[in-house]
């Protein structure tokens, strides 16, 4: 027996179609077709690969975000709940002032001269503390209303004053930090 195929002998017709008239019975290029497809393969591979390692990459900048959003909202929480801490704590010295001065004035013998000095003291603490956070009062007594930190409650005949002066501070009103917090009531002249 040779080594090339008969076509004619019907004992060694290939299980495949026979190639047509241009391709030859032994092709050569068989080995290149497999390499293509090897180098396809392993193109998909390394694809695959870095489609796993992208895929990981968002995971974890997903969960980074995740646990950041539930930092931030936490801390948000603790900043809401406790942000008068400070303002508490500075507080609470005026509260044991104001409960020491009504233990002593209930004592026998007591003046109200003392008492009255007592309360000076616990205003001027509590002042203090409102200042140092910020918190200014508001007294416009002899200027001009204003509506945007005035309240009128009352309008009062003052010819010695040029209409729309504030002549009384019935309440002060406060300032944070340069806002308005409480206008001043105040009564205006006509």
């Amino acid at each position: 027996m040779s080594s090339q195929i008969e076509p004619d002998a019907p004992d060694t017709l290939p299980a495949t179609p026979a190639p047509g008239p241009a391709a030859a019975p032994d092709v050569p290029d068989a080995g290149p077709e497999l390499s293509e497809s090897e180098r396809l393969l392993q193109q998909v591979e390394a694809l695959n690969g870095t489609i796993a390692e992208l895929s990981d990459r968002a995971l974890r900048a997903q969960a980074e975000l995740d646990n950041y959003r539930k930092r931030s909202a936490r801390d948000i929480e603790n900043a809401h709940k406790y942000a008068l801490e400070r303002f508490v704590q500075e507080l609470l010295p005026v509260v044991d002032s104001l409960e020491l001065g009504l233990a002593n004035s209930a004592g026998a013998g007591s003046s109200q001269d003392v008492l009255h000095e007592g309360m000076e003291l616990t205003l001027k603490k509590l002042q203090d503390v409102l200042a140092k956070f910020g918190v200014v009062p508001v007294d416009p007594a002899g200027e001009k209303f204003n509506p945007e930190r005035h309240e009128a409650v009352a309008t009062l005949e003052q010819p010695e004053l040029a209409p729309g002066t504030v002549v009384q501070v019935m309440q002060k009103g406060y300032e944070l930090n340069g806002r308005l917090i409480r206008p001043a009531m105040v009564c205006v002249s006509k």
